[in-house]
């Protein structure tokens, strides 16, 4: 078994002499290295293609999530529905729903309804008189059960069902509302989208009826609103969505091509690579302190009576799918610097690369001695190693390039089996034996 260990790792170190001395003898028939001559427009238009292209990015994010919102109705119920049972919008939803049924009951002429039943029943006029003063303790019954009854509405798995499927159906409506066009439940009103919840107070209304509360079946059928969104700029974003929506699915291959361009141009076009994807980086950076800052500005502007609370995670679920591609545009950015970086002739890059293939060359050697022949695949690897490496990246871009929606764990799970895939490849990597008599003289040196 030592012998056969021992000509595998003659054989390896013949293959690097011969490709140490191709090296050398290319580098003497080049003769002196000829210096490059950087000019600055060719360094600045790098730059500003850079540039360009970290601040497409940014746009390129927000705008696939604005098509995800607006033309995906399976992404934006996705988007909306967990906020049936999201607490402050439950608790939103029932006061509301709540004013709007009392504002159709009329209180004082319950009380007389009932003071006139009581003097028709022959009760003294001092006990009429107090049922006459009434009204405060009636109204905060009432109001109580009303106020519960809404609650079992708004907290039912029928509920839920209900918001998820009217939220299905209303969503042409929220792209009109998006773009200034509305005629159905989801309508833009003095800079508001609002959500009709006439279905809810009539499901009220029948509960109460069921309990015997007779003065519901009174109720008119009433059409209270619900505010999903309310700002003052609602103008400036109904513009900023429609252009975002015309260009992206153009802008994220703009924002690639001109990153591929800027580093074409640059003279050292591994720093440029590290350089466009750090400037991703920050432009996803910026982008996620910036929806941090929107929210809190957007809740300060919010109409009077309108709870903070509620609106707080209506805004976090409608910006949560544009946080994961944030979050999972700058994990690629900082995978790509890392293997630029790692690429590299710096010492940390060179010592990284030879302590993993010595690792992974030992475990070769560990499965050779135990009796395994690579044999052919061996070759054909070692010949085709960069093209099979350059495959390997490949394909983790198109998989990254054409996932409908990528995730962090989508990226780091992808940079996983790309490493993986490198390592299979060394370890695959096993260069043909040299012909046997060559291994006389190569034991006489």
């Amino acid at each position: 078994m030592s012998d056969g260990g021992d000509e595998q790792r003659s054989a390896s170190e013949h293959s690097e002499l011969d490709e140490l001395r191709q090296r050398v003898n290319a580098l003497e028939s080049a003769g002196p290295p000829r210096t490059k001559r950087h000019h600055p427009f060719r360094s600045l238009g790098s730059v500003l293609l850079i540039l360009l292209a970290a601040l497409l990015s940014l746009l390129s994010v927000v705008a696939v999530w604005a098509n995800s919102v607006v033309q995906d109705t399976d992404r934006y119920v996705d988007t909306v529905g967990p906020l049936a049972s999201d607490p402050a919008v439950q608790k939103a939803v029932t006061n509301r729903v709540t004013s709007a049924v009392l504002a159709q009951i009329d209180v004082d002429a319950l009380v007389k309804e009932l003071t006139d039943a009581a003097a028709q029943q022959g009760v003294p006029p001092r006990l009429n008189q107090l049922l006459g003063d009434l009204d405060g303790p009636i109204e905060n019954g009432l109001k109580q059960l009303v106020s519960s009854t809404v609650e079992r509405v708004v907290t039912s798995s029928a509920f839920e069902s209900v918001w998820v499927n009217a939220n299905r159906r209303a969503h042409s409506a929220l792209d009109k509302a998006l773009t200034g066009k509305s005629d159905s439940a989801v309508k833009l009103e003095n800079n508001q989208v609002v959500v009709d919840l006439g279905p809810i107070v009539a499901d009220v209304k029948d509960r109460l009826v069921d309990a015997g509360f007779s003065a519901a079946e009174k109720i008119p059928a009433v059409h209270t609103n619900f505010v999903v969104f309310a700002s003052e700029d609602v103008g400036k974003i109904k513009n900023f969505m429609r252009v975002l929506e015309i260009l992206g699915g153009w802008l994220p291959v703009i924002a690639l091509l001109i990153a591929a361009a800027g580093v074409y141009t640059a003279f050292n076009r591994r720093h440029a690579l590290i350089g466009t994807a750090l400037a991703v980086f920050v432009a996803m950076l910026v982008l996620g302190i910036g929806l941090t800052v929107a929210r809190d500005v957007y809740l300060d502007k919010l109409p009077p009576g309108a709870s903070q609370a509620a609106a707080g995670s209506v805004y976090d679920a409608l910006v949560k799918f544009l946080r994961a591609g944030v979050r999972a545009l700058a994990a690629v950015a900082l995978f790509t610097a890392a293997g630029a970086f790692l690429s590299g002739p710096s010492r940390i890059a060179v010592l990284t690369r030879t302590g993993c293939r010595r690792s992974i060359g030992g475990l070769r050697d560990v499965a050779t001695s135990a009796g395994l022949r690579l044999g052919a695949v061996g070759r054909f690897v070692h010949r085709h190693k960069r093209w099979i490496g350059a495959f390997i990246l490949l394909i983790a871009a198109v998989v990254l390039f054409t996932w409908s929606y990528p995730t962090t764990a989508v990226v780091v799970w992808t940079a996983v089996i790309t490493l993986v895939g490198f390592a299979i490849r060394e370890f695959l990597d096993a260069p043909s034996p040299p012909p046997t008599d060559s291994q006389p003289d190569a034991a006489a040196h």
